[in-house]
């Protein structure tokens, strides 16, 4: 029981039907729940999320869904309005909602930098801003945010997703620096090639998943379950110690 008494706000996890291919946020809900925590699933997929919802609360779980568009100010005030009102509290922020682009500079019009921008950079700025005065009245608590290898290395295309994955992993930095006073750790996490509901479209040829899989040591895509871990690692009090620090989970690709 990691998470015992502990609750926590995860964006990006309407995916977590069992038996279905998981996103990030939803295997944490599994994991979190099954560690003790009560969980608010918050996510724009109202339909999705509704059912993941189901289905952990048909296990016994505490556990509630809020609609959520991170790119609206307005509605992560009312995400976590709900949330203290349902649970009292929150210790735990997970900033997991995202897009994926795979357009190179070129290609990338200025929609799509600006759609990139307010889901990853923008959407995890609007979680840190409401769920810190929370966590400052409850005497700490944990947020991570979700980057990518991409925001630590470039690549022949995605140029916007990697420009705001790398603004996700300084703002990170900032906010750790800022509310480390208040016993309020910020940490991120950076997956390799993953298989997820977000990249299936992006390796359904064998021609695109081997090119990606040449890059990582270990052969192989990593799971929704493995990051999932390491997430429950740094929302849990293991990792007490870290904050403003990166989590490299990439089957090795980026130590090369």
């Amino acid at each position: 029981m990691r998470l015992e008494n502990k609750v926590a706000l995860i964006t990006g996890s309407a995916n977590g039907k069992q038996g279905e291919l998981m996103g990030f946020g939803g295997a944490c809900a599994w994991k979190f729940a099954n560690e003790g925590a009560k969980v608010m699933l918050a996510d724009i997929d109202e339909k999705a999320g509704l059912a993941t919802l189901k289905e952990l609360q048909e296990a016994g779980f505490e556990v509630d869904f809020i609609k959520l568009d991170v790119t609206n100010e307005s509605s992560w005030t009312k995400a976590v309005e709900s949330t203290v009102s349902k649970f009292g509290k929150i210790d735990i922020l997970v900033n997991n909602a995202g897009t994926a682009l795979t357009n190179t500079l070129d290609q990338t019009t200025e929609a799509d930098w600006d759609a990139q921008m307010n889901v990853h950079a923008k959407g995890s700025f609007f979680g840190i801003k409401h769920v810190v005065p929370i966590m400052k009245e409850n005497g700490g608590g944990s947020i991570v945010n979700l980057s990518s290898i991409n925001g630590l290395v470039g690549s022949p295309t995605s140029t916007a997703y990697h420009v705001a994955k790398g603004g996700v992993r300084l703002l990170t930095k900032s906010a750790a620096i800022q509310y480390a006073k208040f016993s309020i750790r910020v940490n991120s996490v950076h997956p390799g090639y993953a298989e997820t509901p977000m990249t299936e479209p992006l390796f359904n040829t064998s021609d695109s998943l081997g090119s990606r899989l040449s890059r990582v040591p270990m052969g192989r895509l990593g799971t929704a379950d493995e990051i999932a871990m390491g997430i429950l690692f740094l929302a849990s009090d293991e990792s007490s110690f870290m904050t403003g620090s990166e989590l490299v989970m990439d089957g090795g690709m980026t130590a090369q």
